[in-house]
């Protein structure tokens, strides 16, 4: 079956074609002028002093990691419940990472990572799972008794806020705030530019080097590279890498930024009709939220109760797909399932049963802007017909049918 409903599609206006155009004819493709207003439009939202446009989440985290000088001999936390990236970079790094548990949100919990804090340790690493907030605070006061880096993967949280402020900003009311936090603009993302992110930071000396290890250790950037002796001179300070964003996704990026508060209210919206539909099918758990945060709805995950159906996951895929035409995913594929990983999941300390109880149960529903409410109606709809055409038969007491 043709589907109908596609796991996702873009969100992309003729704001952002024209920028784009506007940009090619201009001669200025790579990093420029649109990448500068992008950051600076990025730091204003997020009330985040610093902020640098690179070409993914992943060099996000990794920039943050190396300018902490975080590397062989040091252990990382973070959570088996999020994509390979946020532990590809802690090994990018030379330093081990060490799984904490996830609670029943999905997100890291905080006494596991409590409980996984060893002399050894340097840095949490907090993955904002499907753009549901962690309990950040809790994580900030381990970070400060333990004297501990924190970087938020926030590849999911753009437009988010926890305690009243946009992630990034930190919690102003209590004087907490991460040392640097991660965004991803992939293409499903909430913000897209196709590829890209953004890393911002509160500290001015790390935001310096974040920006000259962007770009290959270059004291500066190609734009304004600018001396006494000419555009064509530059230093290298240091070994860096090739993160920078170019002017043609910033193009996108700052018009999708100016639409992110109209995008987050749809997804939210389209979360509640979910919710209003599924909340009575005991086949299937509605996906968690919390009142202390506003949830970015990046992803919405439900969770199959498998004890009550006579499929599993697969097939539940399998049907949405073949018999209702609607796309699905899966997020994520814990860490410890990984064939490379494997090696970390056999260490006592990364057991994390929670992630692994959890996953067989999760489904990713589509939800995105350019869907109509029709649709997300037809998919909580379809859902709610397979859980009842599978649900388990159970034999009365005594006997009868």
């Amino acid at each position: 079956m043709a589907l109908q409903v596609p796991y996702h599609k873009p969100s992309v206006g003729r704001e952002e074609i024209d920028e784009v155009v506007r940009t090619l004819e201009s001669g200025w493709l790579t990093t420029g002028p649109r990448t500068a207003e992008f950051e600076k439009d990025f730091r204003q939202y997020v009330s985040a002093p610093h902020a640098l446009a690179i070409n993914s989440c992943t060099a996000g985290l990794h920039l943050a990691l190396a300018a902490l000088n975080i590397g062989p001999g040091d252990e990382v936390i973070t959570t088996p419940l999020t994509f390979c990236a946020t532990v590809n970079v802690i090994m990018h790094v030379g330093a081990t990472p060490v799984l904490a548990d996830v609670g029943a949100d999905g997100n890291i919990d905080p006494v596991s990572v409590a409980a996984k804090i060893t002399e050894r340790t340097r840095a949490i690493i907090p993955v904002h799972l499907a753009g549901l907030p962690v309990n950040m605070n809790a994580i900030w006061e381990l970070a400060r008794r333990n004297r501990l880096h924190v970087i938020e993967d926030c590849a999911h949280a753009i437009g988010a806020m926890y305690q009243g402020y946009q992630i990034g900003a930190g919690n102003p009311s209590t004087g907490y705030y991460s040392d640097a936090c991660a965004y991803s603009f992939y293409a499903t993302k909430n913000l897209t530019t196709g590829e890209g992110g953004m890393v911002t930071t509160h500290d001015e000396n790390l935001a310096s080097s974040l920006k000259r290890l962007c770009l290959h250790g270059i004291s500066k950037d190609a734009w304004n590279r600018y001396s006494d002796k000419g555009n064509w001179f530059y230093e290298v300070v240091e070994s860096g890498f090739k993160y920078n964003m170019s002017d043609l996704q910033s193009s996108v990026g700052i018009h999708q930024l100016r639409k992110i508060e109209q995008f987050t209210e749809t997804r939210t919206r389209y979360a509640k009709i979910y919710n209003e539909i599924l909340g009575d099918v005991a086949e299937v758990e509605t996906a968690p939220d919390r009142d202390d945060s506003r949830h970015a709805w990046h992803l919405y995950m439900l969770r199959l109760n498998l004890g009550k159906l006579n499929i599993d996951r697969a097939e539940f895929i399998n049907i949405m797909r073949d018999e209702k035409g609607i796309g699905t995913s899966v997020h994520f594929i814990p860490i410890q399932l990984h064939p490379f990983f494997g090696a970390y999941a056999k260490r006592p300390e990364n057991h994390c049963p929670n992630s692994l109880e959890l996953y067989p149960r999760l489904v990713s529903l589509p939800l995105y802007p350019a869907m109509s409410e029709g649709q997300v109606e037809y998919v909580a709809n379809a859902v709610k017909e397979i859980a009842h055409a599978s649900r388990k038969q159970y034999m009365a007491v005594g006997g009868g049918a």
